[in-house]
Order: structure tokens, then sequence, then C-alpha cells
């Protein structure tokens, strides 16, 4: 009897866990991401460089965007080859927040 109820809790821990798993984030930080996919080109400060047509993402034009434009921008962005290609939805909003903090 003791052997079933260890072995009911223990799969109900296990489904616990097995459904609750996709919705913890695992996501880096905004920054880190930033500074790993974005920085290279848009600069550390995103300040962007405008000789070579790389936008800010602190200027006035990029503060006036809304989050989900900007998410947009990033996100097809994300799609050419190179650092930024394949960030999730998660590390997509991620960098959005970072870029907010940026721009204040």
């Amino acid at each position: 009897m003791k052997t079933t109820k260890l072995v009911v809790l223990v799969m109900t821990i296990a489904m616990a866990l097995f459904i609750l798993m996709p919705s913890l984030s695992w996501a880096d930080d905004g920054a880190t991401l930033y500074k790993a996919k974005c920085a290279m080109c848009h600069g550390a400060d995103a300040a962007g460089k405008p000789a070579a047509k790389i936008p800010s993402l602190i200027s006035d034009e990029a503060k006036k965007m809304s989050d989900a434009d900007l998410s947009k921008a990033v996100a097809e962005t994300a799609k050419h080859p190179g650092p930024v290609k394949s960030l999730s939805a998660d590390d997509v909003k991620a960098v959005v927040t970072y870029v907010r903090s940026l721009q204040k």
C-alpha cells in the first residue's frame, strides 16, 4: 500500500513538472541577448551606424514605435542569416524590453 502511494506521488509530481516546464522561462535576459546578437551592428549604446544604414534603436523614431512594431522589426531581422537568426518569441520580448531601457 505504501509503495503504491509513493508511486502515485512520484507520478503526480512528474506530471506536474511535465506540464509546467514549457511555461518556465529559460530565455537569456535582454541585455545578454542584445550584447550577443545585436550590439555588433547597432552598437553597445544602440546608436546604430548611419553610414552603413543600420538604424539607431534609441532615436526618436524608434522611441515612437510600439512594442509590437519593435518586436516585429527584431523578429524580421532575426530571419536573416547571421547572429540574430532563430530568436524565440521570449528572446525577442527580452531584447525589446532591454532596448526600451536604453531609450530612457
